[in-house]
């Protein structure tokens, strides 16, 4: 199950709005077949390994990360195709919370006598599969946030010069981070001031995630490096009904996706947004700044894990906070988060923060 765990780790964000499972056949102690979801989300992790494994997969043991698909769709329920190969036991680590599925495909292997088991390494798979989990539950995508900041927890100086504050390895792992995520969003102030791509570059091929902007009123420079390869990458941007006519057709000639949304207490509405990227098949989100986005975010309890990326210098107390104001008066108010994982790179330091999981499938 760990091997399978492993390989769907491989296409993390690259197979919205399906969900990236591993899955592994082993018969007489040898592993005769290995696949997971491709790019796109089709062919399936389990019809890979099935095709790998050809004949051999009769009498063998599946071990795959998720419950095997057993609706009609696109492709034959997979479910099925284990039966037909004469699959004679599945491990499986969760259950697919998909109402069209949900204990069905499951049902369906019992049903041919096929021996089940479930729960297998099931905390580490229903983190890797949150994102799916979350656009089932709560119809909206796993969130990410992205923070690099001085010593200090500063994302720029007073003037706003934030390049770079991490080194070149720490922004290689960003890049890697973006590849296993379907989109990316930035407030309408890091647009202006950085001009960011919001591209995954020096991996390889990949599917480059989608580009998404928080711009209440719009006013964000059309001449940018986003509207530069638009029609490879596009560009989502999620306004209020505060934009103009004028604003919103430069834009739509420019080839961009416009989103009005509702506004609440924080302004542009967070959920309101997270709905309709949910809608749209996101189902993993990195945010990645800035102060003002980032705020918003916590204070709706929308965000599902913190990465923090500290550079070995300061900036001081005129420095740009890296979260903005959370409306936090006593120590009591703030939410606690669990540091999950460290790493380093040379001089930087980055930690991994998330809260209990609640996405975990039994």
């Amino acid at each position: 199950m760990a091997l399978a765990i492993s390989l769907g780790r491989r296409n993390l964000g690259q197979t919205s709005p399906n969900p990236s499972v591993g899955c592994v056949l082993v018969k007489n102690d040898v592993i005769v077949g290995r696949g997971y979801t491709a790019p796109g989300g089709r062919p399936h992790a389990e019809t890979q390994a099935l095709k790998q494994a050809g004949s051999v997969a009769n009498g063998s043991t599946a071990y795959i990360t998720l419950e095997p698909c057993s609706h009609e769709g696109k492709t034959p329920p997979c479910a099925q195709a284990l039966v037909e190969a004469g699959v004679k036991r599945a491990v499986i680590a969760t259950i697919d919370p998909d109402k069209r599925v949900n204990g069905k495909g499951i049902s369906i292997l019992e049903a041919a006598g096929i021996e089940v088991k479930v729960g297998v390494l099931a905390e580490q798979a229903s983190l890797d599969h949150a994102g799916f989990f979350s656009s089932q539950s709560d119809c909206r995508p796993w969130i990410t946030l992205k923070l690099a900041t001085s010593i200090d927890g500063k994302i720029a100086t007073s003037k706003g010069d934030s390049k770079w504050i991490t080194g070149s390895s720490a922004r290689h792992f960003v890049h890697n981070m973006r590849r296993k995520h379907d989109a990316i969003m930035v407030g309408s102030g890091t647009v202006i001031s950085d001009d960011p791509s919001l591209n995954v570059r020096d991996l390889g091929t990949c599917i480059q995630p989608y580009r998404i902007v928080v711009s209440s009123n719009l006013e964000i420079p059309v001449k940018s490096n986003l509207t530069k390869t638009i029609y490879e990458q596009p560009v989502w941007i999620f306004h209020s009904n505060e934009a103009s006519d004028e604003r919103k057709s430069k834009w739509l000639d420019l080839g961009a996706q416009l989103f009005e949304c509702q506004v609440d207490n924080f302004g542009i509405s967070m959920k309101d947004i997270m709905q309709k990227i949910s809608d749209k098949g996101i189902t993993r989100l990195l945010c990645e700044g800035g102060g003002k986005l980032a705020a918003s975010l916590m204070r709706s309890e929308l965000v599902d894990e913190i990465v923090t990326f500290h550079g070995g210098l300061a900036i001081g107390a005129d420095g740009l906070s890296s979260i903005g104001d959370l409306g936090i008066y006593s120590l009591g108010e703030a939410k606690r988060w669990r540091l999950n994982q460290t790493l380093s790179f040379g001089a930087e330091v980055l930690n991994i923060w998330r809260p209990t999981s609640k996405y975990i499938q039994n």
